[in-house]
């Protein structure tokens, strides 16, 4: 009988991937992500009183008893998508000026496409039905706010800003008249607008108005409210 042929080498294993080399999540990561597109596109298409589970599950792919185990309901997945990866960074054009105006742009540019603005605007119309969607929110625009410490800080290096500037009192009020038009009088926001509130905002940095120092007690701080 010939010799039989030596057996095959069997592959050597794989190594395993570096730590932090495989991107986290996995099924779990790409089941978010359905579930955060479908809760986006429902609130752009019939707002939040007409979102439900129901719509979710179909728009998604997921089993409506994952989506009650892992959000709880539909307050959970608004939450949730406000919650969803954020990469935005402030921006740096080399001057306050131009920062607040790049900010101010910005916001408007957000809202000035009616069918890009309808998720963002759903998002914002949910939080004042939702006590959870209130909640994410106002931590979305905190982490936001946070962010412009930068813009600041390079402020005040130039000498563009006061030492003790708050940025993010400065990010909000660059934001605010934009906003009130944009959820309160219904009025249309454009390039004009925008940068008149930032030159007005920019005038009130140069002059102080924005320095801690000068900055009133919080609401009900200090004064026994709500106690």
């Amino acid at each position: 009988m010939a010799n039989a042929s030596p057996p095959t080498p069997a592959p050597a294993p794989a190594p395993a991937p570096a730590p932090g080399s495989r991107r986290p999540g996995g099924r779990t990561a790409r089941t978010r992500a359905a579930v955060r597109d479908a809760v986006l596109t429902g609130l752009a298409e019939h707002g939040y009183p007409a979102l439900t589970v129901e719509y979710v599950a179909e728009h998604s792919g997921v089993h409506k008893t994952t989506l009650y185990r892992r959000w709880g309901g539909v307050e959970g997945m608004v939450a949730d998508a406000l919650a969803g990866e954020d990469e935005w960074t402030p921006p740096d054009t080399g001057s306050l000026a131009g920062d607040l105006r790049a900010l101010a742009h910005e916001v408007v540019d957000a809202f000035a496409d009616p069918g890009q603005a309808a998720a963002p605007a759903a998002l914002v119309a949910a939080a004042f039905q939702s006590a959870q969607a209130a909640a994410s929110l106002r931590a979305f625009y905190e982490e936001r706010f946070r962010r412009c410490e930068s813009v600041v800080e390079h402020a005040v290096a130039r000498g563009d800003a006061p030492a003790g500037t708050d940025a993010g009192a400065v990010v909000r009020a660059v934001s605010a008249p934009l906003f009130l038009r944009l959820f309160v009088t219904r009025e249309p926001v454009d390039a004009a607008v925008a940068d008149q509130a930032a030159r007005t905002v920019l005038a009130a940095v140069e002059a102080g108005a924005f320095t801690r120092e000068h900055a009133g007690p919080a609401v009900g701080a200090s004064n026994g409210a709500g106690a």
